[in-house]
Parts: C-alpha cells; structure tokens; sequence
C-alpha cells in the first residue's frame, strides 16, 4: 500500500457521502408557499425546566397580535407535549415517535430549551433534540436577527447550518506528525436554497437589499461557489439591492456606525456566520437576549438559544424566568410567515419594555417581575402602537 492510499480512500468516501447529498439535494420540492395554505398550523413546544414558563408567554403574546386570522380558521396555535427529558429518557429517543408524528403536522414551530444529558445526569446519553430536529426536519438555515433601533440596526443574518467548514469538521486527517488536513464543501444546490431563503425572507418583509459574505477572493473554489449561486438567485428578485462583502472587511463594518446601518439581510456560510452572529449579538446585549431559529423547505422552528435552567426549577423561581428570547424568537416566526407589521411592533416593544423605558425589570427572583408581569407589559406596549 502506498503512502497515501489509506487518507486516499477516506477522502474517496467522502466525495461519495457527499455526491449522494448532493443528489437528495436536488431532489427536494420547492419552499412552502404560507399564503396557499388554507390553514397554517403553529406548534408551540414548551420543552423543560423553565421552557412551559416562558414559552406560554410567548404564545399569549402570538395569540394576541394573530387574533385576527385564528378567529378567521387561517392559522391555528396548537400545544405540542411531550418533548421533556422526563418522557425522552423513557422512550430513550431525542423525540420519542408520537411527538415527532405531531411535530410533523405543524408547518412552524416555537420551542422552548430542552435539556441534553451529559455526564453525571441521571438521563440516558440522548441526543440533543435541537440536533434531532434539525435532521428530521432538514433545518438547513440558522437565522438570527438583531435589532436596536436607536443605533439604526435591523439585520437579519441567514447562516448556513449544513454545509462549510463545520459540514466534514470531525472528518479531518492527521497525513503526518506535521501535516494535518480539514475539509470545506459547499455545494450548489446547498447554497442555492440558503440564498433563496435569503431572498424570499427579504421579498415578504419589505427589505431592500442582501449582502452576501464570504472570503472568494482567497478561498476561491468553495466561497466561489457559494458567491455565485448567491448571484444567481439575486438575478430573479431585481427590486432587491444585492452585494457582495468579504467576511475580515464584514466584521469591521458591522462596527462602523456610518455604514452599519445599510446593511438589512445577510447570507453567508456556516463559519463566517457563526463568528458575524455573535459579533452582532453584542449590540443587542449578547447571546443570551437573541432568538434564532432553524428553516427547511417544508418546516421551521423557532427558539430560545439559552438553556432549560433546571436550578430555577428547583428554588421554585420560574415564574421569574425572563422570557425575552423565547419572545424575541416568537418575533422571527411572525417575521417568517409573513406578518411583518406584527414582528415589528413585537420588535418594537420588546426594545421599549427591556432597553429604553424598563417599567418593569426581569431579575429571575422575586424582587423582579415575574414572566407574566413583563408578557403583558410588552403587550400593553403594543396596544399603544
């Protein structure tokens, strides 16, 4: 055997693994179309720990801004239980069968965190049912926005969940003592649907202009690439401003308080826009006030990116647990289906309740309003609106 016959023949399985991919990838339907639905179905999972606290919130608040088309049997708000680590354990799945069956009835959902086991729990080592539903469900585009009015900021950043340099991340090779390998990939049809995602977010919510990110003119094949679909899609939405960014200058910009304010929707691939998304985080109060959320061509799902807070739970504080993010993520759902007029005034007021007037402050215990308290002091905001 040669030198190099064994890394050959790994590499070789990867170029099969990925060709395969590529195939199911182009195989795949068009994005759902919302408005031919005759009913949309939103799931609301409230998950662990703190999850049902602060995600009823959120739904009241849902319920509140889409009264209008529930009571017209356009959209239906529905519960979905069952999804808590208790009953996962039992089943030993990350989302036992008949909870999955009735995810898979909904077109979008909201979620509140669900707990992973780890070492020392007293669960079974499952698998993260946020890694689970990403795969069941082909969540291929992580989406955050962030939002701060007095600073002109109203970006919307469509990173890609599936592909890049995360894609084969546990799949490097060590060739020698001194020479190690990674590997990026970025495929057409992959990059085309995070573009087209892109757009079509940017078309239904009355944005001008996608920036799309990447490093093309050093990483000129697979960046290329992504960059090229990129400008495919933009050539069939001609009303909408497109440009193009290198991700080092993208960086910069996002700090510069003349240009900052230009951009509105970027895509970009997986690497860059984890670091860009936590960069722009940070003008909203860091990670832990963002929602995200994860869009397929047939499902979304929307979420509180922090963690079940088991502790609170247990001190008997949940009804103090802040419920801005899980909100913030309901925002990115009204966003998504359409109804931007709501996502904004939600937008709107969870900057007014949580940044510029604080009426009421969350301070997770008793000397802080509880979940409810600050629900319908976001909704009494809007009814101002």
């Amino acid at each position: 055997m040669g030198k190099y016959d064994l890394f050959l023949q790994r590499f070789e399985q990867l170029l099969e693994q990925q060709d395969a991919r590529v195939q199911r990838l182009k195989s795949e339907g068009d994005f759902i179309d919302y408005k031919s639905l005759d009913k949309l179905i939103i799931g609301v999972i409230g998950g662990d720990g703190i999850g049902p606290m602060i995600t009823k919130q959120a739904q009241r608040i849902m319920e509140f801004l889409l009264k209008k088309p529930v009571e017209e049997g356009k959209i239906e708000i529905r519960t979905i239980e069952g999804l808590t680590i208790e009953n996962r354990a039992a089943c030993n799945k990350a989302i036992p069968d008949d909870v999955l069956a009735e995810i898979k009835k909904c077109h979008v959902l909201l979620k509140g965190p669900t707990t992973t086991p780890q070492k020392g729990d007293p669960w079974p080592n499952i698998e993260s049912a946020n890694v689970a539903m990403r795969k069941e469900l082909d969540l291929f585009a992580n989406v955050r926005p962030v939002k701060v009015e007095e600073q002109g900021i109203d970006w919307t950043f469509f990173r890609e969940n599936t592909e890049g340099a995360y894609a084969l991340g546990s799949q490097g090779m060590n060739i020698t003592e001194d020479l190690a390998f990674d590997f990026k990939v970025i495929t057409s049809p992959g990059a085309e649907r995070i573009a087209r995602a892109a757009f079509d977010f940017a078309d239904k919510n009355g944005k001008t202009r996608v920036t799309a990110v990447t490093k093309a003119n050093v990483i000129k094949t697979t960046d290329g690439k992504f960059l090229e679909e990129c400008r495919k899609v933009a050539a069939e939405y001609p009303h909408i401003t497109f440009d193009e960014w290198y991700i080092d200058i993208m960086t910069a910009k996002l700090v510069d308080e003349k240009r900052r304010k230009d951009f509105q929707v970027v895509v970009l691939p997986n690497l860059y826009g984890d670091i860009l998304t936590d960069e722009a985080a940070e003008f909203q109060g860091g990670v832990g006030t963002a929602g995200s959320s994860n869009i397929g061509k047939r499902y979304a799902m929307f979420e509180a990116i922090h963690g079940s807070a088991p502790r609170m739970v247990r001190e008997g504080r949940a009804q103090y647990a802040d419920p801005s993010s899980v909100i913030r993520a309901a925002a990115m759902l009204l966003a998504h289906i359409g109804y931007a007029e709501e996502a904004d005034k939600l937008y709107a007021a969870l900057d007014i309740c949580g940044n510029r007037e604080r009426k009421l402050v969350m301070t997770g215990r008793d000397d802080g309003a509880t979940g409810e308290e600050f629900a319908d002091y976001i909704m009494a905001t809007i009814e101002t609106m």
